[in-house]
């Protein structure tokens, strides 16, 4: 008998079903301790950013921009899955998964947005120096700023928007939380024109790869070029570097499992690779600028030591 989900309401949650409550403590407790560093480590560098005038440099504007985002793309599953992990009913309304795909995916391309806009600035601060200052004002950094936010939201939108016009024969989804994949797969008609549109979304985020590799060609062929110029090109570009390939690796891990998974994989392996992006570029982006951009770095310990000796004062 098919059951339309969109007139139950609700879907349920499987990515927990064989796990023991022993594990879920475990795993609470784990979860728990991530959420809490992400929140820590991300606030510590926007504040460090904000309150420091010196650091109202592109680069650092962008940084934040990729921190908010790892705080907006977070909330959206963390709240979520601690609250399944003390309970025996993984619920979530129709609605709310809806919203949840929206905030989590939305959260991913920004990601990548903005890891091409700020290879593009790495760009233009080694390779065009003398001309940086001039193409990037203030306007034009905001004009990016909002380009990395809004066009991962419209692809998004769209994505939900067709969606939700689906007729759903099942309410179970094999996953931690709602992916736009898993619901496509429980629709009672053909899901062409929403692979399609997926399809589409993909290689717009293809073409962001593409810049970032092009722009990251030019980079090591400038600093090849001019040796002065490599210290440079270690300092700034390298945290970004490891943090683009963490991205990706973690998102290939969870569109790769989408759409190609096996049901041999052990559970808990898939729910590794289907929460992986979510947990580790969050945690370790601002970790790894913080640590390699000197001003950033001795920005943050500077203003610890003043409120130390503030508290102290007190």
């Amino acid at each position: 008998m098919m059951i339309n989900a969109t007139m139950l309401g609700s879907f349920t949650l499987l990515g927990l079903k064989n796990t023991t409550a022993k594990y879920r403590l475990m795993l609470f407790t784990l979860t728990l301790l991530c959420y809490t560093v992400i929140i820590l480590v991300n606030v510590a560098l926007v504040l460090t950013v904000i309150l420091d005038e010196k650091l109202h440099k592109p680069m650092n504007i962008f940084l934040c921009n990729l921190c908010f985002n790892s705080l907006y793309g977070t909330a959206a599953f963390h709240p979520k899955f601690l609250f399944d992990l003390l309970s025996n009913s993984h619920v979530i309304s129709y609605s709310g998964c809806l919203l949840q795909v929206f905030f989590i995916y939305s959260y991913a391309t920004t990601d990548f947005s903005i890891l091409a806009v700020m290879s593009y600035d790495r760009y233009l601060a080694l390779c065009r120096p003398l001309e940086y200052h001039s193409i990037m004002t203030k306007h034009r950094v905001a004009l990016l700023v909002c380009f990395s936010r809004l066009v991962p939201m419209i692809c998004q939108a769209v994505v939900i928007i067709m969606t939700s016009k689906l007729t759903l024969c099942g309410f179970q989804i094999e996953k931690l939380y709602c992916e736009n994949w898993s619901i496509l797969k429980l629709s009672c008609y053909s899901t062409t024109l929403n692979n399609i549109v997926g399809f589409i979304v993909i290689l717009i985020y293809c073409g962001h790869a593409l810049f970032i590799l092009c722009s990251y060609i030019q980079l090591v062929k400038f600093s090849l070029k001019y040796p002065e110029c490599k210290k440079k090109f270690l300092q700034t570009c390298m945290p970004h570097l490891i943090c683009l390939i963490n991205v990706i690796v973690a998102l290939l891990f969870d569109v790769m499992y989408a759409r190609y998974g096996s049901e041999s994989v052990a559970q808990s392996l898939k729910n590794f690779m289907a929460i992986q992006f979510l947990i580790v570029p969050p945690m370790l982006n601002p970790i790894i600028y913080g640590l390699n951009l000197t001003e950033v770095r001795k920005s943050f310990l500077r203003q610890c030591k003043y409120n130390k000796q503030v508290g102290r004062l007190e």
